[in-house]
Formats: C-alpha cells, structure tokens, sequence
C-alpha cells in the first residue's frame, strides 16, 4: 500500500517519537482493515494539509507486537496522540479528518 505516512516499527519507534519536535499520531492498523484504509486515506490528507505541525506515522499490528501491547491496542485502527515523547491518549471516533484535526488542537 503506497502512503506518504511514514511507517514505524517496534525498533524505531521510542527514537522516532522522543525526537519528534512536534505532536504524533500514530495510526495502528493491519492489511485486509477497511476501516484502517480510510482512516488512513484522512490521515494522508490531514499531513498534507498540515505539513510539519505533526507527524503522522502508521504501525502494522502484524509487524510489531511491543508497542501495541504497551499501550493495550484491542480494537482497530487505533490512533493514538504523543506529545514531548510521551502518549497522551487514544483520539476516539476516529473518522474524518476534521474530527481528528479538532481532537489535536494544532493551527
């Protein structure tokens, strides 16, 4: 599947989010997810409206295991919101990008 969002892995992950200068969301998804296409359809189109206020990065449950047993990924996609390194919380009723957009609170 072809994303301008960045992938992360259970590797990279903490260096990725601990140097990041702005918030990240982080989309847990895995392939054959429907829900998880169009949320990441929104999130491609949140970055490109947004540019360098956030970034925007994807993780594939089938891939990584750590990070989404850390923070107790039971249902997807899950979004879930880092500010300064740290998790702040999931984003619920995720959907649209407007939604998301209002969740984050970034100009």
């Amino acid at each position: 599947m072809s994303s301008r969002l960045q992938p992360v892995t259970d590797a990279d992950f903490d260096r990725v989010v601990e140097g990041a200068a702005v918030p990240v969301l982080v989309e847990f998804w895995k392939p054959g997810c429907g829900h998880c296409k169009s949320l990441m359809k929104e999130l491609e189109q949140l970055q490109g409206e947004l540019g360098e206020k956030v970034l925007i990065l994807t993780m594939n449950v089938d891939e990584n295991f750590q990070i989404p047993a850390e923070l107790e990924v039971s249902s997807l996609p899950a979004l879930a919101l880092y500010r300064g390194g740290s998790f702040e919380r999931f984003i619920g009723g995720v959907g649209k990008k407007e939604e998301i957009l209002r969740q984050l609170q970034v100009g």
